[in-house]
């Protein structure tokens, strides 16, 4: 069967490994992944994916225990299509009704400015398209603009992984900047929940997620406005 356009969803993933100058590892984490991959393809979305620089990114949160894990992994569909994924350059942003960025601190190294994301994005956006991103994710926002030189957040109310969460894990020193503060001098309207809890946030076609634990609802609330925009 033929999936049409409002029906096919893109994953943006990063393809930074490293985190900062500390030698740990990083990328795009499993968990933000797997999460919406079902629940989208559960309500008949096709879901493709891209990476920053192209090939298998590297990948952060793998749980052995967890059964959805395992079953992405193993489905050619899932995790059988993460060997050979194509630059955001290589993709025809027409060809989705809605994009997602993946979180995973990595995004904090190669999200923000990349001129192919802000394109990608924003064809999808002005094409009456859904935007979405979780956790670390939204640093793909920060300096993505419309085609009238506005930036896509400001005025917007939105989440995003808080500057609290990060301090908390010893990481605010880390990353390259901070998410929060970014976003609201984009003129973002942020907010937050207790670290660790889900907390969505939609306004307009953006959808927003704080943090791993918000991977649920954030894929339903795409869901729902991707149903409504058919």
């Amino acid at each position: 069967m033929t999936v049409t356009r409002s029906r096919r969803v893109l994953h943006v993933l990063t393809s930074h490994a490293t985190l900062g100058d500390t030698g740990a590892p990083t990328g795009f984490h499993l968990g933000e992944t797997v999460t919406p991959w079902r629940r989208l393809r559960a309500d008949g979305h096709a879901v493709d994916f891209v990476s920053v620089r192209g090939g298998r990114p590297p990948m952060i949160g793998y749980d052995p225990h967890d059964p959805a894990q395992r079953a992405f992994l193993a489905d050619p569909a899932g995790g059988g299509l993460l060997d050979r994924t194509p630059r955001p350059e290589e993709v025809d942003p027409a060809a989705y009704a809605g994009v997602l960025f993946v979180g995973g601190h990595g995004t904090m190294w190669d999200f923000r400015g990349h001129p192919a994301l802000h394109a990608l994005a924003r064809h999808v956006y002005e094409s009456g398209g859904v935007v979405a991103a979780i956790c670390h994710g939204p640093a793909a926002l920060v300096d993505l603009t419309l085609s009238d030189g506005t930036h896509l957040v400001a005025g917007r109310e939105l989440t995003a992984f808080s500057q609290v969460s990060e301090t908390a894990r010893g990481l605010a020193d880390v990353v390259p900047f901070s998410l929060q503060t970014a976003l609201e001098e984009r003129g973002a309207v942020f907010s937050a929940a207790r670290d660790r809890r889900s907390h969505v946030v939609v306004s307009g076609r953006l959808v927003t997620g704080q943090n791993p634990q918000s991977a649920a609802e954030l894929a339903d609330r795409t869901s729902a406005l991707l149903r409504s925009r058919r």
